[in-house]
């Protein structure tokens, strides 16, 4: 087993923007930073909305290795055939146990058990349980199962994300907050060596609202009105938190916020 394994964790991609920067920036930052493991938040991958086989397989391609989802998990049908038949993709556990596909995933590469572990905040998000229902349970079997553990927090409020970081510290390796799509300035190895951010920040297009067009979202937010849904298209950006860690201990020893700008050299 190496001495230590590195791993990024990506926000939410947005669109063709935000797969167009993964498509081209990731396969060099790999090779640059000798990463090992990729985890990406999924649920805004496909126009915006959803995920899709064509798009999860083009991520694939580029070098993910997990997508996680969120509270647009069923935007998209297409998502139910991943769900069922691709264990690389994996949606919130705090979900009905009828609901296709599984809270977590656990994948072997290079000697190394990586878990991916994935929950939906219980503010303004359509849960169904509580992402802190029976979490010492998880907590005990993921470890049991995995010499790394990821945690994807897909929520609203930020008191949710950082009580998720307490709750896992010592016990993952990274757990980094998805969906508000706004890049936190707070990354940092907690106490008992968790990596933590409570919002990675997405992973698209920046002169927009979150993801949207300005016009329309400023028309929908200022007068109450729908005016369409469109991907905007400027400034794209990739955010993600790379984590350097110690696969015999568990523990993060050293983390960097990666931002990378579509013009830049």
């Amino acid at each position: 087993m190496n001495a230590h394994v590195t791993v990024l964790c990506l926000g939410d991609i947005f669109g063709r923007p935000g797969r167009k920067i993964v498509k081209e920036r990731l396969p060099k930052l790999i090779s640059d930073y000798q990463i090992d493991f990729v985890v990406a938040n999924g649920e805004n991958v496909a126009g915006g909305k959803g995920l899709n086989i064509k798009c999860a397989n083009e991520l694939f391609d580029a070098g993910v290795d997990v997508l996680t989802n969120g509270n647009h998990l069923m935007d998209n049908r297409e998502i139910l055939t991943l769900l069922e038949e691709d264990k690389r993709v994996i949606r919130p556990w705090n979900m009905k146990e009828k609901t296709p596909g599984s809270g977590f995933t656990v994948i072997q590469k290079n000697n190394v058990r990586y878990a991916v572990v994935n929950f939906m905040g219980t503010v303004l998000m359509p849960h169904d349980f509580s992402a802190f229902d029976r979490l010492d349970e998880k907590i005990r079997f993921i470890k049991g199962v995995s010499d790394i553990c990821i945690v994807d927090m897909h929520a609203e409020a930020s008191s949710e994300m950082r009580v998720m970081g307490f709750c896992w510290d010592g016990k993952a390796s990274v757990v980094f907050g998805t969906h508000t799509h706004v890049p936190t300035a707070d990354a940092e190895i907690l106490q008992h060596g968790t990596a933590y951010i409570t919002d990675v920040g997405m992973t698209g297009p920046y002169d927009s609202v979150i993801g949207v067009r300005k016009d329309m979202a400023m028309h929908r937010i200022m007068f109450g009105e729908k005016k369409g849904f469109e991907v905007a298209k400027g400034d794209v950006r990739l955010y993600g938190l790379l984590c350097k860690i110690d696969p015999k201990t568990s523990k993060t020893i050293e983390i960097e916020q990666i931002v990378i700008k579509e013009n830049a050299v």
